[in-house]
């Protein structure tokens, strides 16, 4: 009995000793969220999980297509503010974001430098669809998500056989046209993207309801009103990812995978037989080709496609 008493007394100083230690630690904490409310003390003692949420400084010198964004406007300033905590600490999307960015930046760019499109507007194409080939509710496709009328206007066939807004070179071509009419209507690229959004209409009207020429000096929607901030915060982050705390290597990001062309003047009955003809399966070929729609082509015109097959050695295929 005096032996279970004994274990009983130790036991119950361990417990008193606990408490105690817990209390000092309650202690400190306490003190230490005090100073930091008062901006008095940094906290430099590492979260069990070694993360941390910070402030972020928006850089003076942000721009858009050389355009300068007007920082001393306390209004711009908290909404550039907005975009790049919101953009940096949706971390997931980021690294998404700077893995996609290596695949299909080097398809996008030379495409606008040809047009006199400035590069920044490849941009405009992540915060559109993520680089993806999103669909909207509004029926707008692709990774520029055109609507079906822009397309077909602009030499793009769409329909439920074939929709070449899913087709990244045709489509970055066509975004390439709008935005150039957009310039050329509104008189800066800053309007042109926000045109992208809106419509040309659109933004035109805002202009001249509110006898303003700057988009950063309108009252615009919610969508409208954030999209070149979103625009910059992206090219801001993706420009600097240690900045903003992106940690990758070049073995982590997507590639472009290598193809060649094969030209289709006739119809095609079987897509799944026609990829195996190419040492491939139909879900490679549609991987590559996004915008045949339907495992068939009808092609009764007898219009000239051309379908990417990849190079041999980058899919492992069962016979």
């Amino acid at each position: 009995m005096k032996i279970i008493k004994n274990i009983l007394a130790a036991i119950g100083l361990v417990c008193v000793s606990g408490l105690f230690i817990f209390a000092i630690q309650s202690d400190k904490v306490g003190q230490s969220d005090k100073a930091g409310s008062d901006n008095d003390v940094v906290e430099t003692t590492r979260m069990i999980n070694d993360y941390n949420v910070y402030a972020l400084s928006v850089p003076d010198n942000l721009n858009f297509a050389g355009e300068a964004m007007p920082l001393q406007d306390p209004d711009i300033l908290e909404r550039m503010d907005r975009e790049l905590l919101v953009n940096t600490y949706w971390q997931s999307n980021g690294l998404l974001m700077f893995k996609r960015a290596e695949k299909y930046f080097p398809i996008i760019e030379p495409i606008l430098k040809k047009n006199g499109i400035p590069d920044d507007f490849k941009y405009l194409a992540v915060i559109e669809s993520g680089l993806t080939n999103a669909v909207s509710p509004a029926g707008a496709r692709g990774v520029w998500q055109i609507m079906p009328a822009t397309g077909r206007e602009n030499g793009l066939e769409v329909n439920s056989n074939v929709d070449e807004r899913y087709h990244l070179e045709m489509a970055t071509e066509v975004a390439c046209k709008y935005l150039l009419k957009s310039k050329e209507n509104l008189g800066s690229w800053t309007l042109a993207a926000a045109a992208y959004n809106a419509g040309n209409a659109g933004v035109s009207n805002r202009l001249r309801e509110q006898d303003v020429n700057a988009y950063y000096d309108l009252l615009l929607g919610e969508e409208t009103g954030r999209y070149l901030f979103r625009i910059v915060a992206l090219k801001e982050i993706l420009t600097h990812p240690k900045k903003y705390g992106f940690n990758f290597t070049s073995k982590d990001l997507y590639k472009t995978i290598p193809t060649y062309k094969v030209e289709v003047d006739t119809a095609v009955t079987d897509f799944t037989k026609f990829a195996q003809r190419y040492g491939i399966n139909y879900k490679i070929l549609k991987i590559h080709n996004p915008w045949l729609r339907e495992p068939k082509l009808n092609n009764s015109s007898r219009k000239k496609y051309v379908i990417e097959i990849p190079e041999k050695g980058n899919y492992s295929i069962k016979p």
